[in-house]
């Protein structure tokens, strides 16, 4: 069984990948009106065998190529041959999943120092200042 090797530890089996051939858009003359060359991928991220933790990160996260049942669609047109569009969507495919591999960076709160604290004041006031020798005071 062939499969697409995410990680070391991780592939996901090309069964688990829907394929549909269809034409492409845009410009390219005879070939591109005639020949199916374009691809679209389906995989289905809560139906894959990846691990649990990816699945969820992976549906967090905003793209567009996901839906919101949890499809990653994507469509490969960039090349003139079907083969070539197929070994793209799944660089594509590959590539995204890749993103979620590594684990975002937990934030760590920080408060600004004291001295950070007292210039912002001093420059508040400052500008206060200079405002108030714009002020008009009437007659006086």
């Amino acid at each position: 069984m062939e499969t697409l090797a995410i990680t070391d530890d991780v592939a996901i089996p090309l069964d688990e990948i829907e394929w549909a051939a269809v034409r492409a858009q845009g410009a390219g003359g005879q070939n591109v009106n005639k020949v199916a060359s374009a691809v679209h991928l389906r995989f289905d991220i809560r139906a894959s065998s990846l691990p649990d933790v990816y699945k969820e990160r992976l549906l967090r996260l905003a793209d567009h190529r996901i839906t919101d049942s949890g499809v990653i669609v994507i469509k490969a047109q960039q090349a003139r041959t079907q083969e070539r569009n197929r070994e793209l969507a799944l660089q594509q495919l590959q590539e995204l999943i890749r993103r979620v591999t590594v684990a975002p960076k937990k934030r760590r709160p920080t408060q600004p120092t004291r001295t950070a604290q007292e210039k912002r004041l001093a420059q508040k006031k400052r500008r206060g200042q200079n405002k108030a020798l714009r002020r008009d005071f009437g007659d006086e």
